[in-house]
């Protein structure tokens, strides 16, 4: 009987231990998959703001280029070109004078 005993508790040991080192790799590994999640997350959210930084800044930059068409169409227009050089050139039409006001 103290065979048949000392026979189980050997066959449930290796068993065990299989289990326990089996379970060890499941921490482990699970640990490093939620430490790399984590990170990589916390990668996402960086690069999630810098994105956005940067449509901001592109949003900005195709406001600005649209406003420098019209100002370049303007430009193309005789009629404003003349104005933009009497207010602020001072410049006059021969035969006209200018009106200073302060």
């Amino acid at each position: 009987m103290a065979t048949a005993t000392a026979k189980k508790s050997k066959d449930r040991s290796p068993a065990k231990r299989r289990y326990r080192i089996w379970m060890t790799f499941i921490v482990l590994f699970m640990g490093w998959a939620t430490y790399t999640l984590f990170g990589q997350m916390q990668q996402q959210k960086t690069t999630n703001a810098k994105l956005t930084t940067i449509e901001s800044g592109l949003e900005a930059s195709k406001l600005e280029t649209e406003a420098l068409k019209r100002e370049v169409e303007r430009l193309n227009d005789p009629e404003y070109i003349s104005q933009l050089a009497t207010k602020e050139q001072g410049m006059v039409k021969q035969g006209e004078q200018q009106i200073f006001s302060k």
